[in-house]
């Protein structure tokens, strides 16, 4: 059976607390910016997502994803 390594992302001295919603909403924000200058394709921003995808509610996820289709995201994008 493979061994599944679970990671989270790394500690951002930006967010020294315990309550991570900041971290996970500008790691959102950090992957949408790395797509937006790098395009699709780019490997380099794999690692936002994965740092968001860690820290981030699915159900969060999920909304600020309508939002973007939407046109009513809060964030800057």
């Amino acid at each position: 059976m493979a061994e599944i390594e679970l990671k989270t992302a790394p500690a951002d001295f930006r967010f020294p607390t315990t309550n991570q919603t900041r971290h996970c909403f500008t790691r959102y924000i950090e992957f949408h910016r790395c797509v937006a200058a790098r395009g699709e394709e780019s490997n380099e921003c794999e690692k936002f997502a994965k740092y968001y995808r860690s820290l981030c509610p699915g159900e969060w996820i999920e909304k600020w994803e309508e939002q973007r289709a939407e046109g009513t995201f809060p964030g800057p994008l």
